[in-house]
C-alpha cells in the first residue's frame, strides 16, 4: 500500500512540473536581421581625369603600342609597335602605314584591305594601348612632375591630374602652358581656379606641351612671363 501511495506522489508532482516548467520558458523568437533599404545612386558631376583609351581622334605616332582586333578571327588579332618609319607589320595584308592617321582612319584601312580578298565584311577595332608620341611635361607646384602620355582631346585639368593634382602652396591663377609652333615658342598663362570654377573653359593641351604651375611663394613664372599675364587664353611669342 505504501508503494502505491509513493507511486500516486510522483506521478502526481511530475504532473505539476510540466505546466510549471512550460510556464518558466523563454519565449521562442526568431533573430531576423531587418532587410536593408536598395542602394539609390545619385548624380554627381564628373571630376576632370584623363580618358581611358584614346578615342578615334587619336593621331597615331612612331612607338606607339596598339591593339588590332579583328571580330571573331583571332589569327589576325594582334598587338604591334609602330616602327619608326611608320608602319606596322599585320598578317596578310603585311605593311601598312599607322603614324599620322587617326585610329579611325586606321580601322577603316585595315578593315578595306581585309574585306578586298581575305575576310567578308571584317569589322576592325584599333586601339592605343600605349602611346609614346603623344606626352606632355607637368612641372611645378604639383604633386608628381613628370611626363605624361596623352590621349585626344586632353585638357589642362585632365594633364594636371596626370600629375596627381596641386600642391598645397600651388597658385591657381599662374598656370603656363609652353607649346612649340613651327620654329616658335609660345606661351600661355591660365587662371585654373576660375576653370575649375567652371567660370573659364578649359582649354585643350597637345603633344609636346609643357605645363608650369607656378607656386604661390615664388614669382619666377610670374617675373618671366609677365607681359602675358593680361593676354589669358592667347598664346603668344615668349
Amino acid at each position: 500500500m505504501s508503494l502505491f501511495r509513493a507511486a500516486l506522489i510522483a506521478a502526481a508532482t511530475v504532473a505539476l512540473m510540466v505546466p510549471l516548467a512550460s510556464g518558466f520558458a523563454a519565449p521562442s523568437r526568431t533573430n531576423t536581421p531587418p532587410t536593408p533599404p536598395p542602394t539609390s545612386f545619385k548624380e554627381v558631376p564628373s571630376a576632370p581625369g584623363p580618358a581611358a583609351s584614346a578615342p578615334s581622334d587619336y593621331v597615331i605616332g612612331p612607338q606607339d603600342t596598339l591593339e588590332v582586333n579583328v571580330f571573331q578571327v583571332t589569327d589576325l588579332t594582334k598587338t604591334v609597335k609602330v616602327e619608326s618609319s611608320g608602319t606596322i607589320l599585320l598578317p596578310l595584308i603585311g605593311q601598312v602605314r599607322a603614324s599620322g592617321r587617326t585610329v579611325k582612319a586606321l580601322s577603316e584601312d585595315i578593315s578595306e584591305k581585309l574585306g578586298e580578298k581575305y575576310v567578308k565584311d571584317p569589322l576592325v577595332t584599333v586601339t592605343v594601348t600605349e602611346s609614346a608620341s603623344q606626352k606632355v611635361t607637368v612641372d611645378g607646384a604639383v604633386t608628381q612632375p613628370g611626363i605624361y602620355p596623352i590621349s585626344g582631346n586632353t585638357t589642362l585639368t585632365q594633364a594636371v591630374a596626370l600629375a596627381r593634382g596641386t600642391i598645397e602652396d600651388a597658385n591657381l591663377r599662374e598656370v603656363a602652358i609652353f607649346r612649340n609652333e613651327g620654329e616658335k615658342r609660345m606661351a600661355a598663362v591660365f587662371d585654373l581656379s576660375q576653370i575649375r570654377s567652371g567660370k573659364m573653359p578649359d582649354p585643350a593641351v597637345v603633344a609636346n606641351d609643357v605645363i608650369v604651375v607656378d607656386t604661390s611663394n615664388g614669382r619666377r613664372l610670374i617675373r618671366s612671363l609677365g607681359t602675358l599675364v593680361p593676354f589669358l587664353y592667347l598664346f603668344r611669342p615668349y
